[in-house]
């Protein structure tokens, strides 16, 4: 049986490809006919498809030779004069789907939508891998969270060091044929890293901003996190110092997240060398 660790892994490697490479979602796919996702399709009148044309969350607007049948699935088919169909037409419709989605309604409107806002769309695909890292692994993300608060300065700097460390590693790496296999593990982590930073860190401002707003409650963990998402989803849009925003979350995040496989007393006796005052865990009594 797979384990959690390994699902969990598998699904944001999932995720990453559909979040940084978006025309895969598009692309047709398999040897025996089509499959066209979140895209409209049309055949023309000189194409041949070998197999079953399946079109999902689009219209289907065929006018040359499919050799099979043509389903589409929350969308429209049409066949132009002179099309043929060797099979048959299967469409299922939802009117509802379609004005929840209304972007999908015409040839090539996810393709218009992704050119006009790719950084919302990454944004947004962005945000939902940094939830579900946050359902699979919460008290992994609340220690990043508990580094962070406690710890700033030492996580930006740690983050800092751990994004520079990263090129000489890889040309290590690289420079035997064993180790080029950790370069992508290396890249893995660094990406898991800096989504489960940036967790912590719109955990926090969204924790905060809850207790200003409702200050004798206390905050539901992934109500505080989406509103924390929104607000870091929001600075980093701002023109100029949205980028230095970012590259800011994204420092402070990755010290955090590898701040989380180091004890706390190492920590504490680090900030002690430093000069810094020593921090006492939440709960502890004044003066212990």
């Amino acid at each position: 049986m797979i384990s959690r660790r390994a699902f969990a892994a598998l699904v944001l490697g999932v995720l990453a490809v559909f979040v940084c490479f978006p025309s895969l979602a598009l692309a047709r796919m398999g040897d025996h006919g089509e499959t066209v996702l979140f895209k409209s399709v049309y055949i023309a009148p000189d194409e041949v498809i070998n197999g079953d044309l399946n079109v999902i969350f689009g219209d289907a607007e065929i006018a040359g030779h499919v050799r099979g049948n043509v389903n589409t699935i929350f969308g429209s088919c049409k066949l132009d004069d002179g099309a043929q169909v060797d099979g048959d037409e299967n469409c299922v419709a939802s009117d509802g789907m379609r004005a929840m989605m209304p972007w999908i309604s015409g040839y090539g409107a996810f393709d218009s939508l992704w050119g006009q806002d790719r950084r919302l769309l990454f944004k947004l695909g962005s945000s939902a891998i940094v939830l579900l890292i946050f359902l699979l692994f919460p008290m992994r993300m609340r220690l990043a969270l508990d580094r962070i608060e406690r710890h700033p300065g030492i996580c930006t700097a740690a983050g800092t060091a751990l994004l520079v460390l990263t090129i000489p590693a890889a040309i290590l790496f690289a420079l035997s044929i064993i180790g080029i296999p950790l370069i992508v593990v290396e890249l893995a982590a660094l990406i898991g890293g800096v989504w489960l930073g940036t967790g912590a860190v719109a955990l926090l401002i969204g924790r905060r901003f809850c207790e200003l707003v409702r200050p004798q409650s206390t905050p539901s963990p992934l109500l505080a996190l989406i509103a924390g998402l929104v607000f870091v989803s929001a600075a980093e849009s701002v023109p100029i110092i949205g980028w230095a925003v970012m590259a800011l979350i994204w420092l402070v995040g990755l010290g955090g997240a590898g701040l989380t496989f180091v004890r706390s007393e190492a920590i504490e006796r680090f900030r002690a060398t430093l000069g810094g005052p020593r921090i006492a865990p939440p709960g502890t009594p004044p003066g212990v």
